[in-house]
């Protein structure tokens, strides 16, 4: 890195959002100790909005607007973001990669009273901002009562702490960042609630046009990674995948092969479809268009068009 440049890192400002934006930066000074890299805290939309689900104001685009529009007005010039909270389609002029190993991808049960989602008795209040989780919990244990949790990380756990749910669910790798895994009671095993899309990532957004950014993140960039991101990723652009579709996707790789699985469902957890599949490594995207085609011969277009027609 030439002549100690500048970086700023926009952030929204939640104590998750800024621990992954440290880590970034960490991980930058380390790498260039003679930059000058600094944060720009912002609050987003969907951090303001939080009586209504994501699906009903905008979708995953509410957390990350902002962010772009400050590197696109210059006042930034990187965003680190969740992964599984950027949009399927970038605005023109942005590039991302996947940056580092990836955390616990898998779904957290956190409650003050119960062990695991099996133990809630009958009309048991679970909170969850997800269609992917309501989803998969309705078709398992139809005798619980799922409403929406909107809010922080910490504003979640206060919740459940004051007694509006028995349990709520979350992703294990906020939790386990903010060194909150002893909150974990159980967590949710990946055939039975499979994940986001890029849960347990971090994306790294910048504009393309950057004469030197793409450099200097390379040695942040984990190919492994970033080949499951984006198998998983292809999944949900093939089914046009938003907040108001429950659909996850999950990506392991052995070697140089990828195993995909996903699954689409009605919000009701009446329907369910699954489908998998294994490929390269080197071609992630046809991997994920794969998958999701399996899911279109089986059905998932009527469920995909009821779901939108529905909000």
């Amino acid at each position: 890195m030439s002549s100690a440049p500048k970086i700023i890192i926009a952030t929204r400002e939640s104590r998750l959002a800024l621990w992954q934006a440290h880590h970034v930066r960490d991980q930058l000074t380390g790498l260039y100790p003679d930059a000058h890299i600094e944060l720009l805290g912002m609050t987003t939309l969907g951090d303001r909005i939080l009586y209504r689900t994501l699906a009903a104001v905008g979708g995953k685009g509410l957390f990350v607007k902002e962010l772009e529009v400050a590197m696109e007005q210059g006042r930034a010039h990187l965003a680190v973001h969740s992964m599984k909270d950027v949009p399927m389609i970038l605005p023109q002029g942005f590039t991302l990669c996947v940056a580092g190993d990836r955390e616990d991808a898998r779904d957290a049960f956190v409650s003050n009273e119960y062990a695991s989602v099996e133990d809630l008795p009958p009309g048991s209040i679970v909170g969850t901002s997800s269609l992917r989780r309501e989803c998969q919990l309705r078709a398992r244990f139809p005798h619980l009562v799922i409403q929406p949790l909107r809010g922080n990380l910490d504003t979640r756990l206060r919740k459940l702490d004051q007694g509006e749910y028995q349990a709520i669910i979350l992703a294990a790798a906020g939790l386990r960042r903010l060194d909150l895994a002893h909150r974990i009671r159980s967590l949710l095993s990946l055939e039975d609630s499979i994940p986001a899309v890029g849960q347990g990532a971090l994306g790294l957004e910048f504009p393309t046009d950057h004469p030197q950014m793409a450099s200097w993140l390379a040695p942040l960039r984990n190919p492994i990674t970033e080949a499951c991101v984006l198998a998983e990723r292809a999944v949900s652009v093939r089914l046009a995948g938003s907040c108001d579709v429950p659909l996850g996707a999950h990506a392991l790789a052995e070697g140089q092969i990828l195993y995909l699985k996903a699954f689409v469902g009605r919000p009701d957890g009446t329907e369910l479809l699954h489908a998998q599949a294994a490929g390269s490594v080197s071609d992630p995207e046809a991997l994920g268009a794969k998958v999701a085609g399996q899911l279109l011969d089986q059905g998932a277009r009527a469920i995909l068009d009821a779901c939108r027609s529905a909000t």
